[in-house]
Formats: structure tokens, C-alpha cells, sequence
């Protein structure tokens, strides 16, 4: 099921330039552009929007204002050129701040949030993901790959990149992003930092000592600074 968008901005190239990004990523689907914060209300009054889009420094009414106003607001990324309203965006629970102009990266960064909210339950005091479906898009030799989390084994740091193992590639997937942004975008509780340069699926580790894991038959080093995490998450003593 696609997530529904509506995009709230005065400016026609920063709504075109968001429209090219939605259209990038399968799960999410465009229902409106507005120009400004009245159009998006008459928006949310006849459609169904699950995620908006939201400049702050608009005609007539701020989007931080516009936001106040609403009884049951979709999640909200604010979109903007200014720094100014960061502390009080995210005091009024959005998911992101975006500022102007908004990468493709940065976008998919953003949307790697909401996707992790929507796809996920409480449980106990863990975070558990019952979507198979939960899914990130990463730039490969120039264009976007879809990779599903369930089918990621490990992730490897290289530096300024990130090498992805995963079951339904032949070929690793590397990727020029940093292994702690990774991290942030993965649902906390199927995957484990192990070592400062690897995490790990935990639904994919077959056996573990006090120094390596083994996943899918390769062993990977267990780092000094992570075997608590690591005992805590598997619940055993390393």
C-alpha cells in the first residue's frame, strides 16, 4: 500500500523538484500540489494523505501555523531555505527538516523514516517489524536499486562507502553513504551493530562466539565496544 503525499509550497520549482523524488520511490504516490496553506487544507478535507510535504514561509499562513491549526495532521516533512524553525518543527512532531535545495539522497533519507514508523509496532520495550515488505532505495552506478530489508544478510563500511550483502543479489551492492547513516535508516530491531564496520541482520546469524558471528556461513568480528549491545540483544553472555 503506497503512501499517500501532498505537497504544500508557493514555490513551483521546489514543488517540481519534490514531484520528481516521489516519483523516484514505489511506495509513495502523489495525490496534490497546493501553492499554499488554504489549498492544502481544502485538500485534507476531501483525500486521504498520509504524508505531507510543508514549506514554513508561505503567503497568508506560516506551514508551522497551518500545522497548529489541523485536529489530526498526517505525518509532516517540513521543506525550507531557512534554519530558523528547526527546534519548533520538531516540536510539533515532524518527521524531518529539509532544507532547500533537497537532494535526492537527503529525500530518501526522510522518506527511510517514515517508512520505518509505519511499518512497525511496539512491543514489550523492542521495536518489531512484521512488514516483509519494508523496503530502502539506494544509488548504484547511477541508477536507484530497491532493496528489500528482510533480504539484507550484513552491511560492510569501505571508508566512504558501504558494501550490502544481501540474498537476492549475486553481486554485493556498494554504495557511497557512511555505515552510521545506514544505521539510523534500519528498523532497530532486526538489525545490530556488531563492529564498527559491520551490522547485521539478526533473523540471519546462525552462531556467535565472545569474538565473531557467523551469517550465512561467513564469520564476522564482534567489536570490544559492542559485545553488551550484543548480549543484551541476543540475550546470551559473551
Amino acid at each position: 500500500m503506497k503512501l499517500k503525499c501532498l505537497l504544500v509550497d508557493d514555490e513551483p520549482p521546489a514543488l517540481d523538484v519534490l514531484e520528481s523524488h516521489i516519483g523516484t520511490v514505489e511506495g509513495l504516490e502523489l495525490v496534490a500540489k497546493c501553492h499554499n496553506a488554504i489549498q492544502a487544507f481544502g485538500v485534507l478535507q476531501e483525500k486521504p494523505v498520509d504524508l505531507m510535504f510543508l514549506d514554513i514561509k508561505m503567503p497568508k499562513l506560516l506551514g508551522t501555523d497551518f500545522l497548529r491549526t489541523l485536529r489530526h495532521p498526517p505525518k509532516v516533512i517540513f521543506t525550507t531555505a531557512y534554519r530558523d524553525y528547526a527546534v519548533e518543527a520538531f516540536e510539533l512532531d515532524a518527521v524531518d527538516y529539509l532544507m532547500k535545495p533537497i537532494s535526492l539522497e537527503r529525500f530518501l533519507k526522510a522518506i527511510s523514516k517514515v517508512m520505518k514508523v509505519e511499518n512497525s509496532i511496539v512491543l514489550e520495550d523492542r521495536t518489531y517489524q512484521p512488514n516483509k515488505e519494508a523496503f530502502l532505495y539506494f544509488r548504484v552506478d547511477r541508477k536507484m536499486v530497491k532493496v528489500l530489508t528482510d533480504e539484507i544478510l550484513y552491511v560492510e563500511s569501505l571508508k566512504d562507502y558501504i558494501k550490502i550483502i544481501t540474498t537476492s543479489e549475486a553481486k554485493p551492492l556498494v554504495v557511497k553513504q557512511s555505515i552510521s547513516a545506514l544505521e539510523e535508516m534500519l528498523p532497530e530491531a532486526n538489525f545490530l551493530r556488531i563492529h564498527r564496520s559491520f551490522i547485521v541482520a539478526l533473523d540471519k546469524i546462525r552462531s556467535y562466539t565472545a569474538t565473531h558471528l557467523s551469517v550465512e556461513g561467513t564469520e564476522l568480528p564482534i567489536g570490544r565496544l559492542y559485545s553488551h549491545q550484543i548480549a543484551k540483544a541476543l540475550k546470551v553472555n559473551l
